[in-house]
């Protein structure tokens, strides 16, 4: 079993906990977490983006001069993709990006992003993550003694509105709960700040 320290919100060591293998041990497998980040980002996609066809145009019903004769290239419409304002050839319409990935896929990615995490030492453990009030002071105090300076995803075990509202002026930090973890949030981040709480909260979710 993985042994982590467990620190305070000030840096200070307060004790040591074990990690389950059975989550936090697992063997990393790169092409199942490039599946996972792939359809993350395909699933964010909205499809939205459309263009429109010569047949869409307003405008060009008329033949713009006769076929023969005039010494110019025969056309039949002005909103043909060849002239300004005519319509797009094969351009792009409404559709779906989304890609479903396998329960076991999915399962595996996220338990081979936490162990990546542990093999690469940027899991924290915090005893407890708490403000009394809401100051992103405190947060970013809490941010530089634990050593993280860039991106950081914090997981919480349950909805506290003032930690999180504490953490939404910091640039590159991001607040989740224990049930709602992603592949993608958790390798994108530098460092996974957890609190103690969550870690059990993970190891009976996902164990």
């Amino acid at each position: 079993m993985p042994t982590v320290k467990v620190l305070n919100m000030a840096g200070a060591q307060v004790g040591e906990i074990e990690l389950s293998d059975a989550v936090f041990g697992r063997e990393v497998n790169p092409a199942v977490l490039h599946a996972a980040v792939r359809a993350h980002l395909l699933n964010q996609r909205q499809g939205t983006q459309s263009t429109l066809t010569r047949a869409e145009v307003s405008g060009g019903g008329k033949k713009p001069w006769r076929q023969k004769g005039t010494g110019r290239a025969r056309h039949g419409s002005i909103r043909a993709p060849q002239w300004t304002h005519g319509g797009v050839a094969l351009g792009p319409k409404p559709r779906s990006y989304r890609v479903v990935l396998n329960k076991k896929v999915r399962r595996a990615a996220l338990l081979g992003a936490l162990s990546s995490k542990v093999a690469s030492g940027d899991l924290i453990v915090v005893d407890e993550i708490k403000c009394e009030d809401y100051s992103t002071k405190t947060m970013v105090g809490m941010l530089k003694a634990l050593g993280s300076e860039k991106k950081a995803l914090i997981v919480l075990p349950e909805v506290d509105r003032v930690a999180i509202k504490s953490c939404d002026n910091i640039p590159g930090v991001k607040t989740t709960l224990y049930n709602t973890l992603n592949v993608y949030d958790v390798l994108n981040a530098d460092k996974f700040i957890v609190s103690r709480a969550a870690v059990e909260k993970i190891e009976e979710v996902y164990a």
